[in-house]
């Protein structure tokens, strides 16, 4: 897309934009830099985010980690600061009079946000980058967010299919950014076998997994000894993990950093992992994994709202339970210890989701050599030129 005038003469374009936590920051960063880059007009970033944002122009109105919390028992336990977040945010964009509203993931916090808004500034485009996981759980979220939302960018190829099958807003697939990350060639390690373990990268989903994985190993340890561990931790994390694992039955190689993670990807055989993104990465990496996953106690008892079929994403998206997954009470360390020993061997398992993997990238690239910021940057762009200048 050409680059476009959105303002004119002096004017700002004013563009009110909210992340609430890391993830949102790095995908706020790109987008940013690319709307900048795209458009000829001068553009004002305010809202809420990370050090990423505000290092090219975010002017934050507080410490994104205010509202950087997932998980019900920890939103209860914050809950008064996050009212207090939600109605100070609202009212900023309020007072700002912005030309655009930009929603970044946490639909927790941002979407309260933008009902509030909506009220006040209904002529006022808001895009939610990100779709809430309403394929997954309570999917009546769908077509509410018509009231408030005016298109959503996802960054999973089924989402808008899902989003206009339920009701929901208009939607694009804009790509997810994990596609675009460089990734070291595929290593092979001799005779000895590399497993990876990836707990999580919050205090909660790691101090909820950490008995089980090393039970699991115990295991594992009686059936083969040919195995070496590698974990790799968010840095915030390596104290608790090293608490966690000083006492395990085979010794934990723990690296930090986004190189040192890529590297063990590349010479791994397997890996026993949370739920999560970074199921993604590794099916992208062709690492066969066992997907794990343990509620906290509040959210164990709203599991009746949950719909999804499958909790992991790279199943979701090939739309075939190739990645064995074992979750909550069923997160059986025996069983567990066994399934990854044939994913550590060269078996029908193993083969299995490698190749279920093998086209992954494809389907989740929309448009060759075009970036998710790129073309959610570009969407962006027309959903402001269709509104125009409403004339703060």
């Amino acid at each position: 897309m050409a680059k476009m005038v959105l303002a004119m003469g002096d004017i700002p374009t004013r563009v009110f934009i909210i992340a609430g936590e890391v993830s949102g920051d790095e995908l706020g960063l790109a987008l940013m830099q690319t709307l900048i880059g795209k458009s000829d007009a001068n553009i004002e970033f305010r809202g809420v985010g990370g050090s990423q944002m505000e290092r090219i122009g975010l002017k934050s109105i507080f410490d994104m980690e205010d509202v950087a919390v997932m998980g019900f028992s920890a939103v209860i336990m914050r809950l008064p600061l996050l009212v207090r977040r939600i109605n100070q945010t609202a009212q900023a964009a309020i007072d700002w009079r912005p030309d655009m509203v930009i929603l970044i993931d946490s639909p927790g916090f941002t979407h309260r946000v933008a009902r509030k808004i909506r009220a006040r500034l209904p002529d006022v485009p808001i895009v939610d980058y990100v779709c809430p996981s309403v394929w997954a759980w309570d999917p009546s979220r769908a077509k509410k967010m018509t009231d408030y939302v005016d298109h959503v960018l996802t960054i999973l190829p089924f989402e808008p299919r899902v989003l206009r099958d339920l009701g929901g807003p208009p939607a694009t697939y804009v790509g997810h950014p994990i596609v675009e990350a460089a990734r070291p060639m595929r290593q092979t390690n001799g005779e000895r076998k590399s497993l990876l373990v990836l707990p999580g990268s919050r205090k909660g989903e790691i101090t909820r997994l950490m008995p089980a994985f090393k039970e699991a190993l115990e295991v594992l340890a009686t059936i083969r000894s040919d195995f070496d561990v590698t974990l790799p931790a968010v840095e915030r994390h390596v104290r608790l993990i090293k608490d966690n694992t000083y006492d395990w039955p085979v010794p934990v190689n723990i690296v930090t950093g986004d190189k040192a993670k890529m590297d063990a990807f590349a010479g791994a055989d397997a890996a026993l992992t949370a739920s999560g993104t970074v199921c993604l990465e590794l099916a992208l990496s062709g690492v066969p994994m066992i997907s794990t996953y343990k509620l906290d106690p509040v959210a164990r008892q709203l599991r009746f709202l949950v719909t999804a079929w499958t909790a992991n994403l790279p199943n979701l998206i090939i739309d075939y339970p190739a990645v064995p997954e074992y979750i909550d009470e069923f997160v059986r360390p025996p069983a567990i210890a066994r399934s990854l020993s044939r994913l550590l061997d060269d078996t029908p398992e193993r083969a299995s989701q490698v190749e279920s993997f093998a086209n992954l990238a494809d389907i989740m690239t929309p448009e060759p050599g075009v970036s998710a910021a790129e073309k959610a940057a570009d969407v962006v762009l027309s959903v402001l030129e269709k509104t125009g200048d409403k004339g703060r």
